[in-house]
């Protein structure tokens, strides 16, 4: 059966965010607020929950998930940063913003973007979010709530995400609404950014 913790969107409580902590360090697939909707979380050893979230989202298994990280210390283990893709992610982070970056050597084979060997990374700007993320003490794989079935979801609606998905996952930690989404998405794998999404945020680079 599923767990919804209610949680504070601006100071959550220790206590709950631990048991959400732990769920996750067992394996568990959850749902947290972020600062562009509700996402699917879990951890990158939890192969099981992947598979969930293919099947759910009836994905293959080539889809590229995007890291939740909670410090631009994470993102240059995860992502290789040259020196102004990271004035640009210290400019920009924490924020709606998802960073496809050069997959670093450290990240596993089955999370790097096919062909490109890269990664989206995001710092997301939600006190929930990023309390979650050092509970765990390791960046989170994520994802958005599109199902198959949906021509679209109010992610960003803790109601409306609970009735719809609440029982295909092992725990929610509901915040109440939420900023919505998307994240813009800004690609620094070439000689210079490019801006390939406009997020629900517009920013200009």
């Amino acid at each position: 059966m599923s767990e919804r913790f209610r949680v504070h969107p601006v100071d959550p409580q220790a206590r709950l965010i631990e048991r959400a902590a732990d769920l996750l360090r067992r394996g568990a697939l959850g749902l947290c607020p972020t600062d562009a909707g509700y996402s699917l979380v879990w951890t990158m050893e939890a192969r099981d929950a992947e598979d969930r979230v293919l099947r759910m989202r009836a994905l293959d298994t080539k889809h590229p998930f995007t890291l939740l990280c909670g410090a631009l210390s994470e993102v240059g283990r995860l992502g290789r940063l040259d020196d102004w893709a990271f004035r640009l992610l210290r400019s920009l982070t924490p924020g709606p913003c998802t960073f496809i970056l050069p997959a670093a050597s450290e990240l596993p084979r089955r999370l790097k973007q096919s062909k490109r060997r890269a990664i989206g990374i995001r710092l997301p700007d939600h006190p929930v979010a990023q309390a979650l993320i050092a509970a765990v003490r390791e960046p989170l794989l994520s994802t958005t709530l599109l199902l198959p079935d949906d021509e679209e979801l109010a992610s960003h609606e803790a109601e409306a995400v609970a009735e719809r998905t609440e029982r295909l996952v092992d725990f929610m930690l509901d915040a109440g609404d939420c900023e919505p989404g998307p994240t813009s998405v800004i690609d620094c794998t070439g000689d210079e950014p490019e801006l390939v999404r406009q997020g629900f945020r517009p920013l200009a680079l």
